[in-house]
Formats: C-alpha cells, sequence, structure tokens
C-alpha cells in the first residue's frame, strides 16, 4: 500500500500508529508493574521481549512516544538500572523492576502489593475502585489527588506491612504527573482525557485510536516534578 493511500486512511497523526503498531506480549515476553513501560514495549518502541533495556533505549522511546525528555527519562530509568539481573548494570529487563522499594512500591493504582504476592500483574478490582472517581469525560487534579489518596487509604488497611518511603511516595506522584501530563485534553490541558488513562491501565496501550497523539511540547522533567509536588501537597 502506498504512503499517500495510508496518509487518506488514517491521515498524517497516525502513521506512528502503523509503524508502532500494538502486539499483544506472549509468554516469554517480559513485562513490569508499570503500564506505561509496558505499552511502550507493547508497540515496539521498546524491544517487545521486554530484555537487555539500556538507558539509551528508553531515553529515545519515551522521546518517539511520548515527547518526554531525556532528562524525565533518566529519573526514572537509573534507577530500573539498580534492580538489573541482566548482569550487566547498563541494562535491566523489565520484569526486574517487579523488585519492591526501587520503583515498585506499595498503594499502586492498577497492582496489588508485593505482601500479597503479586505486585506486577493487571488487578481489575484495584483499578475499578481507582476509576470510580473518574467520573466525568476529564480528570482535573484534585480528582486524581483524591483517587490515588483513597487507594493509599486502601492499601493500607488491608496490608499490614504497607510502607510507604520518601521515594516510594515520589514515584507514586510522579506517576500520577505522568499520566495527567502525557494523557491532557487538547481542550483543558489541566486535565487527562479520562477515556485515554483508561486505555493506558486496562490495555496497556497508546490510545491513539481514541484520538491521543503525542504532545507537540517536550514534556520536561522539571514540568513533571512540579505537578508531582502538587500531586504530594494536596
Amino acid at each position: 500500500m502506498k504512503f499517500l493511500t495510508l496518509v487518506a486512511i488514517f491521515g498524517t497523526t497516525g502513521i506512528c500508529c502503523i509503524n508502532y503498531t500494538w502486539v499483544a506480549p506472549t509468554a516469554t515476553d517480559r513485562r513490569s508493574p508499570c503500564p506505561m513501560v509496558n505499552s511502550l514495549a507493547n508497540h515496539g518502541f521498546l524491544p517487545r521481549d521486554g530484555m537487555n533495556i539500556s538507558l539509551a533505549d528508553l531515553i529515545v522511546a519515551f522521546n518517539e512516544s511520548l515527547n518526554l525528555a531525556p532528562a524525565a527519562t533518566t529519573l526514572v530509568g537509573q534507577k530500573a538500572l539498580l534492580a538489573s539481573t541482566t548482569g550487566s548494570n547498563a541494562t535491566f529487563n523489565l520484569d526486574d523492576i517487579n523488585t519492591h522499594g526501587i520503583i515498585e512500591h506499595d498503594g499502586s493504582l492498577s497492582r496489588n502489593d508485593i505482601f500479597f504476592g503479586d505486585n506486577h500483574s493487571f488487578n481489575s478490582s484495584i483499578w475499578d475502585s481507582v476509576a470510580a472517581s473518574f467520573t466525568n469525560a476529564t480528570i482535573s487534579l484534585s480528582t486524581a489527588n483524591s483517587a490515588r489518596a483513597t487507594r493509599l487509604a486502601a492499601a493500607a488497611a488491608v496490608n499490614p506491612e504497607f510502607n510507604m518511603t520518601a521515594s516510594d511516595a515520589q514515584f507514586s506522584g510522579i506517576e500520577t504527573a505522568l499520566y495527567m501530563t502525557v494523557f491532557a485534553d487538547p481542550g483543558i490541558t489541566s486535565e487527562a482525557r479520562t477515556e485515554w488513562v483508561g486505555v493506558l491501565f486496562t490495555e496497556e496501550r497508546l490510545p491513539y485510536e481514541e484520538g491521543w497523539t503525542k504532545s507537540e511540547e517536550q514534556l520536561t522533567a522539571a514540568r513533571i516534578l512540579a505537578l508531582a509536588a502538587q500531586v504530594l501537597t494536596n
């Protein structure tokens, strides 16, 4: 099929979807507790097998897929390397991030706590309890904060070993700030499109089919951290 025909069918903003087709992971592919990272592997921005990923790979993948600045990716990528089981401290496998207390933490928005055994698989009951707060077409920061706080309280109530270190809290705040920024509604940029956020968490794919495109403006570490600070202080 010729390029112009593809443009006629999908439009120019859809070409990324053709180059990075979503494919469900196989039983042997490695995946993490993070739906965003998993989505990038499912689309082929990262190795689809989820193995031997370098910081450079991560930076390119996040930049191409989300227009996330290298410094923002490095913030998380350097932590991921601390959990590496590849035999090289320069690479990691996605399931290395399952290691508790490095990036993965109690009170995830879509995973159970390590105390219950499986801290990496999507948990629909947990996500549904979070998504119950998202009753409008867009998610405001106050709503996102409330959903996160409710989830943390629920996790603490049932997990006798629940723990939230300062580092855990920071990453929890960054996670909320990231989805609020990446999936910002074009008409209300301070709010995230509920449908797009739901697709990420429940299907681990980027919501191209629902009309999302990556930000034309690069998403900087300063912007993500500033929003994360608001999450943590509200």
